[in-house]
């Protein structure tokens, strides 16, 4: 009877070395690499942690299904520390390698501040805010719906619902100049000249009151108040509103549409809290979606729930950059370059992601328009958010 003789025995230690050390470059060569910049501590870290998981859960599916042309994907993550100049730091250690692309960083400030550096010859950088409003053909694409659709988005749900007169709060930084200035451009439109913005207020990010601020803000006599504001700033208002007894629907971005958040911020949340979103977070029978479209955002759920979580904001900020990506690497080669990549993805023209048909033709270096926004209310006793609108923010329920 012959017995089995184990490997380690057969064959020489200094082969079995030489074959380790074989068997473990030839992994590497079957790994493809993609740099990530994300604020993993700092203010943001709320945004950049739930970001990072998504696309931890991205390269988990996408290697689950072949990977990219035979190669396992690889996320790398830099912090940028809630940082601009931290986030400068990193692109550029990021870049000293050559990539072809770049997902990151996931807010307005470090975007802006990276963005110079790619705007000649690349890498592509897939920044992962909805505020950053790329030139068309640049090499900044960016993610989700921008701030601009959904502010459009929520102030039609407003008006279709009779609240005419509405407050506006805003941060001084680059991220609430931003808001401050399409929301504005929104109450502008036509449709909208029944509108009346009774109030606008700014506060600084690092202010610990804005008791003053919410003091103008009720005796303006709002139907509804719109406080943006991304990150610790907007538990400030969120006291403010609540210590005040500013009793009026509420509406802030996305940015704050995380279950950590909702979490951390139950005892002072407002009664009657809005969300403009992306299509991603359409939980209603009402609101019809394309098959594939439909089978994107399966899979994005089914993912999530094999790992006993829930998407949020954050998760669709992640996931839907590194899909495309993926995508582009697995049309072009894993040595596309940053050209290449600039131009596939610029002419994408039906790509099924998880807010809907992408369209980069139509709407440049984002894909997604005010068509692929919808409203949600936080509803604490389920703890999730309920879908109140249809595309584009015409309410379900009048």
């Amino acid at each position: 009877m012959s017995q089995r003789i184990p490997l380690s025995k057969a064959i020489p230690v200094g082969l079995l070395s030489i074959f380790a050390l074989f068997t473990g470059l030839q992994s590497k060569a079957d790994t493809f690499e993609i740099n990530v910049i994300l604020p993993q501590t700092g203010g943001a870290s709320f945004l950049g942690k739930a970001e990072q998981h998504a696309i931890e859960l991205v390269q988990k599916s996408v290697n689950a299904s072949g990977g990219i042309q035979g190669h396992q994907v690889q996320f790398n993550f830099f912090d940028d520390q809630s940082s601009p100049q931290t986030a400068v730091q990193m692109a550029n250690k990021v870049m000293a390698s050559h990539p072809s692309a770049i997902l990151g960083p996931s807010i307005v400030a470090m975007c802006n501040a990276v963005a110079p550096l790619v705007q000649a010859n690349g890498p592509l950088m897939y920044c992962l805010s909805p505020g950053v409003h790329p030139q068309k053909g640049s090499y900044v694409f960016t993610s989700s719906v921008s701030t601009l659709d959904l502010a459009n988005a929520l102030v039609r749900y407003f008006r279709l619902k009779g609240w005419s007169r509405v407050a506006l709060i805003t941060s001084s930084d680059a991220s609430g100049q931003d808001a401050e200035r399409g929301i504005k451009e929104v109450f502008a439109l036509p449709e909208n000249k029944d509108m009346k913005l009774v109030e606008s207020v700014n506060f600084n990010p690092t202010d610990v009151s804005v008791s003053a601020q919410i003091e103008r803000v009720k005796a303006a006599q709002p139907q509804a108040f719109i406080a943006w504001s991304t990150g610790a700033p907007i538990a400030t208002i969120f006291k403010g509103i609540i210590q005040a007894g500013l009793n009026v629907p509420v509406a802030t971005t996305d940015g704050n549409m995380t279950f950590a958040q909702m979490k951390q911020y139950a005892t002072f949340l407002p009664k009657d809290l809005y969300f403009p979103v992306g299509m991603w977070a359409a939980q209603s029978a009402a609101i019809k979606v394309p098959a594939e479209v439909k089978k994107a955002q399966d899979e994005f759920y089914a993912t999530y729930k094999a790992e006993n979580a829930m998407p949020d904001a954050a998760s669709n900020h992640g996931w839907g950059p590194a899909m495309v990506l993926v995508d582009a690497y697995r049309k072009l080669g894993i040595n596309a370059t940053s050209a290449q990549l600039r131009e596939y993805i610029s002419g994408i023209k039906s790509y099924p992601g998880i807010n809907g048909s992408y369209d980069f033709d139509a709407v440049p270096q984002r894909g997604l328009s005010v068509q692929n926004a919808i409203v949600t209310r936080w509803d604490a006793n389920k703890g999730a958010w309920e879908t109140m609108s249809q595309p584009s923010g015409i309410p379900l329920n009048k």
